[in-house]
């Protein structure tokens, strides 16, 4: 259990907390919410002991891991695979010990059958596909990948170690769709605590059973996911407002009597009563409205339908091509996802859209007056630190006044106080906001975005959301954030194999096909017809799998718990039994290879089973 209490601390002479309480019961996962800069990741080093609390505790069981992801991986020769299994410290140790005492190899030999040594390198190989790593990227140098790249890497190091309580800062924003989606299905099943920061709905809905709130510098406990958090809070705070309302009513009928008789002699002592009353009265305050996150895109003139038409395109690096068979329209009012897993081509397709690669064959038109407008992450970090925002719009339109150009920032949501602050000095959403800004400058006919969520908050999220579907002009959009998707894009484009297609299911759908290894890349068009009710036969012959399935992983179990008992022998590793150690071990790596497999098969047997009776 983590339980904070009555903490405070500040940065600068700014509180971040005052008074802040909350408990966090073992093994719940957690969502943090909050404005930008509240102090969420504070927390998190107040958590770990970082930074010293001014007020109050935090106390954690004794022993309890903290684990989180601070910083990428190092840029060694180390290949990634052997990085994350690094990260599980005692394993690395037991499996460095050369002790020759055959006590001690015995108890390393109970210790690693314990903590499931053997299966590591399948776990962490997992874990590591899961975030973006095929089999033979797992096998390269850390220092092949760039950082972004190796964050994920920190990331799988994290899920691997398998810490008492895991805390994670933001951890979509270095991935895509799909290892978002990934992560969701895992943290669900994480056997510890959890708590993340985060502005992603789908995760905070689907990968969480609880939030806590962090405004006004208290913290707050909600039950539930967040959607059931926004419900919860919105009738708080209106019974708060309908509250402070009634008081305010009730103080201003006191005041109005003692404005009016406090000089009458016979209604001096009831005025001075009701003026007591007032200074007694404790307040309610209302509550105070989030500032208003805008953004506000230039509307370009219309063109003539299609702005970008593809015809047989192939397009690609040098002589490599990664995308051919192109057959794309795209007309000025379309919205536009792309879907695709890493690596299939998304960033091809988006720098061929807005002219930064050529074609290498086929035939391409383009509207003569066609303005293209691009966002991707890499341009915020491009951004001139020591400049204020008001200096990047200078150097773009240097004949414009000033107060047009301080309007314009207002319009993204860049105050007076952020149009005259180094962009170094800023917020990660208010650098966001300010390459989006620098992006629709012209009044682009196509916007391309791609992961334009990242370090932007649940409410300005929402603004975008408003900003995009009041936008003329067309949009692409690449990003892991599938409620911004859901609302936005209209249009699917499938990005696979080599070529891009129209996807006719809707985002769930994809969803699904994506944490199922089971159905294929693609979806059938037409709906399958309704399964007819299997024989008696059938299902005899089912359970007699499913039954034969359970056997062979009970017997897969009984010979792994003797090897075990045989690997704790010390008399195993006398110098007489030279090699006969090493011959044992790898049996029972075989043995519990085999279980995995076993195991896979009886609850693809079960399900099968389970598929026939609910017919």
């Amino acid at each position: 259990m983590l339980r904070i209490s009555d903490i405070s601390y500040s940065i600068a002479g700014r509180p971040l907390f005052e008074g802040a309480s909350a408990v966090i019961p073992e093994g719940h996962k957690v969502g943090l919410i909050g404005a930008n800069g509240t102090g969420k990741t504070t927390l998190f080093k107040l958590i770990r002991r970082e930074l010293v609390l001014e007020g109050g505790s935090i106390s954690l069981p004794t022993k309890a891991r903290i684990g989180g992801v601070a910083q990428e991986v190092p840029a060694s020769s180390t290949s990634l695979l052997d990085t994350v299994l690094a990260a599980d410290t005692e394993r690395a140790e037991l499996m460095a010990d050369d002790s020759t005492d055959p006590s001690r190899i015995a108890e390393i030999q109970t210790r690693l059958a314990d903590i499931d040594a053997w299966s590591a390198e399948a776990r962490a190989a997992t874990i590591l596909k899961g975030l973006g790593f095929d089999d033979a990227e797992q096998l390269k140098p850390c220092s092949d990948f760039s950082g972004g790249w190796r964050m994920r890497v920190a990331l799988a190091a994290v899920l691997f170690s398998q810490p008492d309580l895991l805390l994670l800062d933001e951890p979509t924003n270095y991935l895509d769709l799909e290892g978002a989606l990934w992560l969701e299905a895992y943290l669900a099943k994480y056997p510890h605590t959890v708590i993340i920061i985060s502005h992603d709905r789908g995760l905070l809905n689907r990968a969480v059973g609880a939030i806590l709130h962090l405004e006004e510098r208290q913290l707050t406990y909600y039950s539930g996911p967040y959607d059931q958090f926004a419900r919860q809070r919105a009738e708080r705070r209106a019974v708060q407002a309908a509250m402070a309302k009634k008081q305010q009513a009730r103080r201003e009928h006191m005041q109005s009597f003692v404005d009016r008789f406090k000089a009458k002699a016979s209604k001096a002592k009831q005025a001075q009563s009701r003026l007591k009353m007032i200074e007694k009265m404790d307040m309610i305050a209302a509550p105070e409205e989030a500032a208003k996150r805008v953004f506000t895109f230039p509307e370009p003139e219309e063109l003539s339908p299609p702005i970008i038409n593809i015809e047989g395109g192939t397009t690609g690096y040098g002589d490599t091509v990664i995308l051919s068979k192109l057959n794309l329209r795209i007309d000025q009012d379309d919205r536009i996802a792309l879907l695709g897993k890493n690596g299939q081509g998304k960033s091809t397709l988006s720098k061929l859209l807005s002219d930064r690669l050529p074609l290498m064959s086929g035939k391409a038109t383009r509207s003569t007056k066609l303005r293209i407008g691009y966002f991707a992450q890499h341009q915020v970090d491009e951004l001139h630190i020591d400049e204020t925002p008001l200096q990047h719009l200078q150097s773009l339109r240097p004949g414009v006044m000033q107060s047009k150009l301080r309007a314009t920032l207002a319009g993204f949501g860049l105050g007076p106080d952020q149009a005259d602050t180094a962009v170094g000095r800023l917020s990660g959403g208010q650098k966001a906001r300010l390459s989006l800004l620098l992006a629709t400058i012209d009044a682009p006919h196509l916007l391309i975005l791609d992961e334009p969520t990242n370090h932007l908050d649940i409410e300005s999220r929402e603004a975008l959301v408003e900003a995009l579907t009041a936008y003329t002009g067309a949009v692409i959009l690449v990003s892991h954030d599938m409620h911004l998707l859901g609302l936005v894009a209209d249009r699917l484009w499938l990005v696979s194999n080599g070529t891009v297609q129209p996807y006719d299911e809707d985002l769930e759908a994809y969803r699904k096909m994506l944490l199922s290894v089971d159905k294929p890349a693609k979806p059938a068009k037409a709906e399958a017809p309704k399964a007819k009710r299997p024989s008696r036969e059938k299902v005899l012959e089912l359970r007699a799998e499913a039954r034969k399935s359970e056997a062979r992983v009970d017997k897969l179990n009984e010979m792994r718990d003797k090897l075990a008992k045989k690997l704790a022998d010390p008399a195993l590793y006398d110098d007489s039994k030279k090699g006969e150690a090493e011959v044992w071990q790898k049996k029972y790596a075989e043995v519990m290879n085999a279980l995995d497999r076993a195991e896979a098969m009886w609850m693809a047997a079960l399900e099968k089973l389970e598929g026939a009776d609910a017919v």
